[in-house]
């Protein structure tokens, strides 16, 4: 028998046939993880003294491991969040008005997220709206759950070619299955008939089955009269702001703070 990299060949015969060897198969059966935990359990001298059971069970854990840092990357990714937004990163010093115990309670196992509950995160321009809001979507992406951003202009823009193209009900049906559904900068422009109503739609799928954060710049009593109808802005808000935190932000803008301006003294 010839071995080569990644396969053995043998005769059987008077026929050739090539085998995978252990790193072959462990590889093409997604067992990486545990092909990486061998290659560290042969480099370690010490290992020899674990049992074989011993060192099974570690390698089932990188193998778990692996799977779990493999399907965390892949929401994250799916997500397409804001930046490199964590909820350790959260800047409690600033004079912002975040409650730190507010903030730690949702992002603690996101609870939120499992029990189906909405957050709100309203303030003016600049105060990190939408730092907050993508670092509480990250937080529920690590605890397991698949997480959408989107602005809101865009999400009106998908809307509209969905409608267009004929893929509005397959859309729709992408959103009603995302577990957390972040809209940024939400009630800046009126709606038209088509967007409210889809909007509803939208929030009609997702009520008490999923969860939405929103971040805007006007107060929760200023979103009726962008939505436009009546009796539509009725069934948005009363589906939206059921069961919502809201955390309501204050202070100048952080960009400010970050980009000082220079000296206008003459050099």
């Amino acid at each position: 028998m010839t071995m080569f990299a990644g396969l053995s060949t043998s005769t059987k015969e008077g026929r050739l046939h090539a085998e995978p060897t252990t790193d072959g198969k462990a590889t093409g059966h997604a067992l990486a993880g545990m092909v990486e935990g061998l290659k560290t359990q042969e480099q370690d001298r010490a290992i020899h003294e674990l049992s074989f059971l011993e060192r099974l069970s570690l390698l089932v854990d990188q193998q778990w491991n692996w799977r779990e840092n493999q399907a965390l990357e892949r929401r994250l990714k799916a997500a397409k969040l804001k930046g490199p937004a964590c909820v350790e990163d959260i800047d409690y010093r600033a004079t912002r008005g975040l409650d730190k115990s507010v903030v730690r309670a949702l992002a603690k196992d996101s609870a939120w997220v499992r029990n189906h509950e909405n957050i709100f995160v309203i303030g003016p321009c600049g105060v990190g709206k939408s730092f907050l809001a993508s670092a509480l979507a990250q937080k529920a992406c690590r605890d397991g759950h698949s997480v959408l951003y989107l602005r809101a202009a865009a999400l009106l823009r998908e809307l509209a070619l969905a409608r267009a193209d004929g893929s509005l009900r397959h859309f729709l049906a992408r959103l009603s299955r995302i577990d957390v559904l972040v809209i940024d900068d939400w009630a800046m422009a009126p709606l038209n008939e088509s967007e409210r109503r889809e909007v509803w739609e939208i929030c009609e799928d997702r009520y008490q089955t999923r969860s939405t954060v929103l971040t805007s710049q006007l107060p929760v009593s200023r979103w009726h009269e962008q939505i436009g109808d009546p009796t539509i802005a009725d069934g948005i808000l009363d589906r939206l702001v059921h069961n919502a935190h809201r955390i309501e932000m204050r202070g100048e803008s952080m960009r400010k703070n970050r980009n000082p301006p220079r000296d206008p003294s003459p050099e």
